[in-house]
């Protein structure tokens, strides 16, 4: 129960944090474009002597101006940041990671099994490592103040993605290994699913698997 819990907090999480930045580049965008229309609009209404177009040109451009954006670019890029983080915790979960698995796949029984524990105890301990240097970093960041330029938000708190995001990828990896020892199932990415693949791919695939 808990677990399914968490699977969909993560699912939804990635949702929202993907919507968002989607969302606000695109506003950024045609906020942008809009400045430049209207800009047009002002330069073509006094080449042509239209007065009342050109004031009103002028009075959109002054009012879309004020809309200030200048937190949007930096507000993308930490919602990417931990879009990523999660995402990657996620990619482990349903076996989306890129690999490189030739070794593995060439091999039988106990040989097999123990290059995947290994594997796998290897993700472990980096994502580990990386939980403990993440948050001393965050500590660090916390005690010295930092905010950021356009948001002026704590940079602790765009930070704290890094020791959260991998404490969740290493609890998938753990996730993932005792599914292993247990079942012998390990989570792996249906490649029929990608355009350009065709079923005989697919079949050779999953009889390798």
């Amino acid at each position: 129960m808990l677990l399914r819990i968490l699977d969909r907090l993560e699912e939804i999480l990635i949702s929202v944090l993907m919507a968002l930045a989607v969302a606000l580049i695109f506003v950024a965008v045609v906020h942008r474009f809009s400045l430049g229309v209207a800009a047009d609009v002002v330069g073509w209404a006094r080449a042509n002597d239209m007065a009342a177009v050109q004031g009103f040109a002028r009075e959109t451009f002054k009012w879309i101006n004020s809309l200030k954006l200048t937190w949007a670019q930096e507000a993308c890029i930490y919602l990417f940041v931990w879009m990523a983080k999660f995402g990657a915790a996620y990619g482990v979960r349903i076996g989306i990671h890129v690999g490189v698995d030739l070794l593995v796949q060439n091999l039988e029984g106990r040989a097999k099994k123990i290059m995947t524990v290994i594997a796998m105890s290897g993700g472990i301990i980096f994502t580990a490592i990386l939980v403990w240097i993440g948050t001393e970093f965050v500590w660090h960041t916390y005690h010295g103040g930092q905010i950021s330029p356009d948001l002026e938000i704590k940079m602790w708190i765009v930070y704290l993605a890094v020791p959260l995001g991998s404490a969740l990828m290493c609890f998938r990896f753990i996730q993932a290994l005792y599914l292993y020892l247990t079942t012998g199932y390990i989570a792996h990415h249906d490649i029929g699913e990608v355009d350009g693949i065709d079923e005989n791919a697919n079949t050779a695939a999953e009889g390798k698997a």
